[in-house]
Formats: C-alpha cells, structure tokens, sequence
C-alpha cells in the first residue's frame, strides 16, 4: 500500500518508486508532482547541428555565452553547444 505524503505530493505512488530509485526527494517531489500532459511530449523542432552552417552555431555560441568560439572549427562548436 502507497503511503500518504500529504497535500505537498500529487502523485504518492510515483514518488516512492522514484525514491526507492535512490532519486532525492526534492528531485522525486518535482517529477512526481510534473503535469504529466506536457512533461511526457517530445522535445521540441530544432534543426539538428551537422543540418546548420558554422554561422548559424556560432550565433547560438555568442547568444549562450560560449568562450573562444571565434577559434573553434564547426565540430568544436557542435561539441561545445551540446556539453554547455
């Protein structure tokens, strides 16, 4: 049986399988309580990295605050944009 954890917690049963994952409750309270409606729809359209020029990156770089983009090749910059 799913123990109670009060008005703070919409989804009790969710939240002990998340911590029972080990997941923090802060972390287990945020996705337990997440609106399950649009949390669960794929992410958005955005052109794929290889699919855009070495222009169209760096903008993204200079707009994100990427360090030493003028230098970087267009493989530097995917690389960059995908671990900032």
């Amino acid at each position: 049986m799913t123990k109670d954890h009060g008005s703070s917690i919409k989804d009790d049963e969710q939240y002990e399988a998340l911590r029972d994952k080990r997941m923090s409750k802060q972390k287990a309270a945020r996705v337990a309580n997440s609106d399950r409606s649009i949390s669960g729809k794929k992410g958005g359209k955005a052109a794929k990295y290889k699919d855009q020029t070495k222009k169209e990156m760096y903008q993204k770089a200079k707009e994100i605050g990427i360090g030493g983009r003028s230098k970087m090749s267009k493989d530097d910059l995917i690389e960059a944009l995908r671990n900032h």
